[in-house]
């Protein structure tokens, strides 16, 4: 069953690439695919164990002590200006991404197209105004 949902994965960005003529590497062996859009770098992984596509970008550093008025201004734009996707901090480094969660059952390519141009554009728009701030 992983292998099948890789598998699936791996076509959808081949696709992807292709649609847009874009040289991309393929999904690696452990599921992660890269993908350059704006400035903003998307990271396409496949969470085969668990059941689910992670579509992520990091979007600025850790925020540092005393920054609360910047997280309130993310997690509002969560709720309001995000689409699908939400930010969040990464829990190891504590840089902000962000990201989307899909379950892989089901997961068409239309959907991953979707998830992959709202992850972009957003990205890009928010590592711009946040390397501002």
């Amino acid at each position: 069953m992983a292998d099948d949902l890789h598998a699936r994965v791996a076509s959808f960005l081949d696709r992807f690439a292709k649609e847009r003529d874009l040289a991309l590497p393929p999904l690696s062996d452990d599921g992660v695919g890269r993908i350059q859009r704006g400035s903003a770098v998307i990271t396409v992984q496949v969470m085969a164990a668990q059941g689910v596509l992670m579509v992520h970008a990091r979007v600025a550093p850790a925020p540092a002590a005393g920054k609360e008025e910047l997280l309130r201004k993310l997690l509002t734009a969560s709720f309001t200006a995000t689409g699908d996707a939400a930010f969040a901090l990464h829990p190891e480094t504590g840089e902000v991404y962000l990201r989307v969660l899909r379950t892989l059952y089901h997961l068409d390519y239309e959907e991953f197209e979707d998830l992959v141009h709202t992850v972009a554009t957003v990205a890009d728009h928010w590592d711009d105004l946040l390397a501002k701030a």
